[in-house]
């Protein structure tokens, strides 16, 4: 431990603060937390969290136990004393015409540059846009008068393995001096074994928001492969399967919904910063589009399937709410499924709306709008069932009580192909469709008639 920095403040506990705090503690670091949501703060003062993470809930009582890790929800000179290592990781989300929002990140700041003492090490962890760290934060830590240390240490793991990867992902770190940089890289090392130091702020802020915008445009290639082979009429899953077994240089994605609080986002941060230097990054700009637009256009091919269904009567069951099934997650911050649910709403305005998750409480479904239901209930009677996310357990589901208990005519629009029925085991007046194969399907059967 290196012993100036083993007591730590950490400001934000949510997906990013909070399992960081835990696998700090973990490590020997002396960890404070602070939280400014009261409702969170009881939580965990009270043993428990406020967000699906495997493993959190003991770890976190472990540590609790072991008085490694204290909560607080404001940061004050007394509830600093001692730390000499502040690392900020609150949420930066988009405004409502898309630009990213700085304000809690500036407060944070404001927040330690009160409250830390002079020599301590500011370490943001936060998704900004590129110089935040620079323009942004150091100013507000510069009007202290306070001598401090900068560097940026980006948050790159997945939720559902946050635990794992923060003990083996290599540590990105950029410092605003090269001292800066070793200091904030010894703190990690505790964690990581591997830890890369960049030549900026402005590198290690940069790498972060192209980590995401290419697994964002990875998933939005696969997303085109499903729609060029729905004009074309054929079968997506097909050949992106066939095209890429035992061919490495070719990996396409499975077609799918992209969201969630960061690849919905980042993108967006990443155009935004280019702003600055007159640079648009075209194509990442139009993978994101893409993959926005594809909630809108399972909507509209849905309503071609149920055309001639009196909606008065439809029943419409949306089976996975959280933005992703694996790892699983309770996440419903900016999940496509939402959009998908006002695109249905607009499409059959009279329609009955019920949505499913293993993750999602039904409190949480409920907040969002929409009726809860369970497996069996979002099935029964329904004219359609959209699986909308590739959650493990819905391969595993019996489908054929299942099915049976469906409205007649009916359709299951499995948007990830998770489901293990071909269409041609579907029961009569139940059409199983995937997303890529929709009217590959249809001219399959066409043809089987034919014949």
């Amino acid at each position: 431990m290196v012993q100036n920095d083993e007591n730590v403040c950490i400001l934000g506990m949510g997906f990013v603060g909070l399992t960081l705090a835990v696998v700090m503690a973990e490590c020997g670091f002396n960890v404070l937390g602070v939280e400014i949501n009261p409702d969170v703060i009881e939580r965990l003062e009270n043993r428990d969290v406020h967000f699906y993470e495997v493993g959190l809930k003991n770890r976190l009582r472990r540590q609790l136990d072991r008085g490694r890790l204290r909560f607080v929800q404001h940061l004050t000179e007394d509830s600093a004393r001692g730390c000499s290592l502040f690392i900020l990781t609150v949420g930066t989300p988009l405004d409502k015409t898309g630009n990213p929002r700085m304000d809690m990140v500036e407060r944070a700041s404001t927040e330690v540059a009160s409250a830390m003492q002079d020599g301590s090490l500011v370490i943001l962890r936060s998704t900004v846009r590129i110089g935040t760290t620079r323009r942004v934060v150091k100013p507000i830590l510069e009007k202290s008068g306070k001598s401090f240390q900068l560097a940026y240490c980006p948050e790159r793991t997945i939720e559902g393995n946050a635990l794992h990867e923060l003990r083996v992902l290599p540590q990105i770190v950029g410092g605003l001096t090269e001292s800066d940089a070793w200091r904030a890289a010894s703190v990690f090392q505790h964690m990581t074994p591997t830890t890369l130091r960049v030549s900026s702020l402005e590198s290690a802020e940069v790498i972060k928001l192209l980590d995401n915008s290419y697994r964002d445009l990875m998933f939005a290639f696969g997303n085109e492969v499903a729609l060029l082979c729905e004009a074309a009429g054929l079968d997506a899953a097909e050949i992106i399967n066939a095209g890429k077994t035992g061919y490495a240089r070719t990996n396409i994605a499975n077609p799918g919904f992209v969201g969630g609080p960061c690849l919905e986002k980042d993108p967006h941060i990443l155009e935004h910063s280019l702003r600055d230097h007159e640079f648009r990054p075209d194509l990442i700009a139009t993978g994101r589009r893409l993959n926005e637009e594809l909630p809108y256009w399972v909507a509209r091919a849905l309503s071609d399937l149920l055309r001639g269904v009196d909606e008065a009567d439809a029943k419409i069951a949306l089976c996975g709410v959280a933005f992703k099934g694996r790892p699983e997650t309770d996440d419903t911050r900016g999940t496509p499924s939402t959009i998908l649910a006002d695109a249905l709403r607009t499409s059959f305005p009279n329609a009955q709306l019920v949505a499913q998750d293993f993750a999602v409480s039904d409190d949480a479904i409920r907040e969002l709008g929409i009726e809860p239901a369970s497996v069996e209930e979002a099935f029964r009677g329904a004219s359609a069932v959209v699986i909308a996310n590739n959650n493990v357990k819905y391969e595993w589901l019996e489908l054929d009580p299942l099915l049976a208990s469906m409205a007649r005519p009916a359709v299951v629009f499995d948007c990830w192909g998770v489901l293990k029925i071909s269409p041609a085991d579907a029961p009569e007046g139940v059409r199983c469709v995937q997303l890529g194969s929709v009217r590959a399907s249809s001219l399959k059967e066409k043809t089987e008639c034919m014949s």
